[in-house]
């Protein structure tokens, strides 16, 4: 069957395709047929179409391996794509700290995703801030210029203007912005130190950072100082202070697990919950930089989220 096989009957934008496979043509299995029909579209992406019902086979809902035969009518009902929709404002809740004409420095609550991206193309940071802030709609990525985890809560800075965005992200790359941040991590740490340990993609394992088996490694410098130790469900734990020179992907946890000292409920790299957290304990709490206007330095400090705090409260500190 070639591509002018089957005829489109109807091509009405707002409502559904509707194509005719000719009594002449071979069996072939519906979502190769659709995939070159419809070529704009990825053949994955079509595949979820089908599965979400959104594909008819002469009035009935088709199936990826279905075969269309001779005759068969085919409706499809195109769907908008996740990522289309990604920069539209919502109303969410995050905490503005301060802002001026140049930047917003924003206290980031824990569970929420900094920037639209695969399975959350919504309810981000990002779209609040479009929200909120409208005119950041005219500014690359709504003015983020660094990110946090979804599990990580704390200060990060947001751009107003193209002209802040480009000089912040030059002072990232200067590494003259200063993050400082609060880990809870298992075990007795004694000493303050520093961990030179190039990050990149887990090559088994996709979803995590690796120091060991990475993919594409980019340098990274974390610089720790313990601030005191104690127990927590029987287990010690160690508070820290970590500094952050670059800003890797999961760089603080992927460090100190490297360390064997995971951070508290990091399950992804070997953290275990206790004292009842439920995400990883690491909270950005200081962040200081370059101001554009003034070009004088600004410095901000954010209390620990309360669920972080409860579960510092439950540690029985002895040092």
């Amino acid at each position: 069957m070639t591509d002018t096989d089957i005829t489109k009957e109807s091509s009405a934008q707002a409502g559904p395709l509707e194509f005719l496979v000719p009594y002449n043509a071979m069996p072939e299995r519906l979502d190769k047929v659709l995939a070159r029909l419809i070529p704009e579209h990825s053949r994955s992406r079509l595949q979820g179409w089908i599965e979400a019902g959104h594909v008819l086979v002469n009035g009935q809902p088709g199936r990826i391996r279905q075969m269309t035969n001779p005759g068969d009518k085919l409706l499809v009902q195109e769907q908008t794509p996740p990522e289309a929709q990604s920069f539209v404002p919502e109303d969410i809740a995050f905490q503005v700290i301060q802002e001026s004409p140049d930047w917003i420095v924003v206290n980031k609550p824990a569970g929420l995703v900094t920037h639209p991206g695969a399975g959350n193309w919504s309810g981000t940071l990002l779209n609040g801030l479009l929200y909120r802030y409208p005119e950041l709609a005219t500014v690359a990525r709504a003015g983020i210029v660094h990110r946090l985890d979804k599990d990580t809560s704390g200060l990060l800075v947001v751009a107003r203007h193209e002209k802040a965005q480009t000089q912040l992200i030059r002072q990232l790359q200067a590494r003259t912005v200063s993050r400082e941040y609060c880990a809870l991590v298992h075990g007795v740490l004694n000493r303050s130190g520093s961990v030179e340990l190039p990050i990149g993609r887990d090559a088994r394992v996709p979803v995590r950072m690796s120091v060991e088996h990475p993919v594409a490694p980019k340098p990274a410098i974390t610089h720790y100082t313990p601030v005191r130790t104690g127990l927590l469900d029987d287990m010690h734990v160690t508070e820290v202070t970590c500094r952050l020179e670059t800003g890797r992907t999961h760089q603080i946890r992927v460090h100190m697990a490297s360390l064997r000292h995971a951070l508290v409920a990091d399950t992804l790299y070997g953290g275990k919950a206790l004292g009842g957290a439920t995400r990883q304990m690491l909270h950005a709490r200081a962040l200081s930089f370059d101001d554009y206007g003034s070009g004088q330095r600004v410095s901000f400090m954010a209390a620990l989220a309360e669920d972080f705090q409860q579960v510092m409260d439950g540690v029985a500190w002895s040092t």
